[in-house]
């Protein structure tokens, strides 16, 4: 069965800079998208940043120039750097991940990350 394994969450002082990264275990395809989406208590989960197969890239407004979403495809690994964190990015992040052909959506568990004014 297919596991997307997130770790890097944690506390840090506005301002200050996190490293998430997400390895899908037993995963038996290519992965096409890799992504990493957020979840503030109350609010719905959101996109953060996306990136496929060609090193196409997505991200959301509100983390350009600040985040930045790479990956490992020998090791089925997606990462997040953050700098600049603000307290307003306080959530839980999901990593998602879409294989190729056939494709298949899975998702992580979470990691929390939590800023602090």
């Amino acid at each position: 069965q297919v596991q997307l394994v997130e770790s890097g969450g944690g506390l840090v002082q506005a301002g200050g800079s996190l490293r998430l990264s997400c390895v899908a275990l037993r995963i038996m395809f290519d992965i096409n998208v890799m992504g990493w989406y957020r979840q503030a208590p109350g609010k719905q989960r959101e996109l953060v940043a996306e990136t496929d197969s060609r090193g196409n890239t997505n991200y959301a407004d509100f983390v350009k120039g600040r985040f930045t979403i790479s990956r490992d495809n020998a090791k089925n690994t997606a990462f997040l750097q953050m700098n600049s964190l603000k307290p307003g990015d306080t959530a839980v992040y999901y990593c998602r991940m879409i294989t190729a052909r056939p494709s298949f959506r899975y998702w992580g568990q979470g990691t929390q990350v939590t800023v602090s004014s």
